[in-house]
């Protein structure tokens, strides 16, 4: 195995353990890790994506096996999710996303603050007819492609902060994003046309190795340190992104 293999296992892996474990951070980690060790920004999204299919697959039915899906919150976050995945990877083919992240990065660091509020105070149920499920998933699908990143963060913290079921929304969201994640890659190979993405080989080993971990943290860690995590990872990487 290579030094350059062997980096992006351990790349995947860690990406991989927190993004199953906590619902979200694959591409904002995985993406801002392979700019650090100097692979170049279009090679490091194309890379993100093409791995996601693999390891949103694997923790899925990881989290599936687990019991952590909610199959009705995964029909009616799948379809919005899918489409705003497409409509955003077909105008990043022809716009600059660059401008709307300041935003976005600010509503997250709101979200992780209340939801880390939630973890302190008594929450309330809320039932997966929320009205508000299908718009969340098209906005994160929409914000993911755009963003190398941003399905979790958007979805996972929006019904978190709404009341939902944590272990339930980190496993729904996890087995949804594979749907996602394949939508979205198709748009940007139609568009743009096949990348390099032979480097992404060793992050799909290390994310595939990850999953089953992730979702077994989900399973057996209690619901308050989970909340705590989440919003610590959600507040900290919008704040990187923002600065």
């Amino acid at each position: 195995m290579t030094a350059d293999l062997l980096l992006f296992v351990v790349i995947g892996f860690f990406a991989q353990i927190v993004d199953g474990a906590l619902g979200l951070a694959f591409g904002v980690l995985t993406t801002t890790s392979l700019l650090a060790v100097g692979v170049p920004p279009a090679t490091a999204s194309a890379m993100t994506h093409a791995t996601e299919c693999f390891t949103t697959a694997a923790s899925g039915l990881s989290h599936a096996y687990h019991r952590n899906v909610d199959w009705r919150l995964v029909a009616r976050l799948a379809p919005a999710g899918m489409i705003g995945g497409a409509i955003g990877a077909y105008l990043l083919s022809n716009i600059d996303a660059k401008a709307i992240e300041p935003f976005v990065s600010v509503y997250l660091i709101a979200v992780g603050v209340f939801i880390l509020y939630k973890a302190f105070s008594p929450s309330w149920p809320r039932d997966v007819r929320d009205w508000i499920i299908p718009y969340v998933g098209g906005a994160g699908g929409l914000l993911d492609a755009m963003g190398g990143g941003g399905w979790g963060p958007i979805v996972t913290s929006t019904l978190l902060g709404r009341g939902h079921d944590l272990k339930k929304v980190i496993g729904s969201t996890n087995l949804t994003e594979f749907a996602v994640t394949v939508v979205i890659s198709i748009t940007f190979i139609l568009a743009l046309g096949w990348s390099e993405l032979s480097s992404a080989v060793g992050l799909i080993i290390g994310g595939v190795l990850a999953a089953p971990f992730g979702a077994l943290l989900v399973k057996r860690l209690p619901t308050k340190p989970l909340m705590i995590a989440v919003s610590l990872v959600i507040a900290g990487t919008a704040t990187m992104r923002l600065f």
